[in-house]
């Protein structure tokens, strides 16, 4: 017998926000590479994406195991 997987959209939008927040991460380094100094405040909020889809991502991903 085949066990069903339930699908959530929990693990896609921890994936996604960590992706922005390491484009913002490096988008922030190319930046200075550049020269900018004074960056946008939304620019420097951004790269707070990635460790918080990465919490996000973890923590979801225990809590759906433990129910099983």
């Amino acid at each position: 017998m085949a066990a069903s997987v339930r699908r959530s959209a929990i693990l896609p939008v921890s994936i996604a926000m960590f992706a922005l927040g390491l484009l913002a991460i490096i988008a922030i380094f190319a930046l200075f590479a550049v020269g900018y100094e004074n960056l946008p405040v939304w620019l420097n909020l951004a790269t707070l994406l990635c460790p918080a889809g990465f919490i996000y991502g973890v923590v979801a991903t225990v809590l759906r195991n433990r129910r099983r």
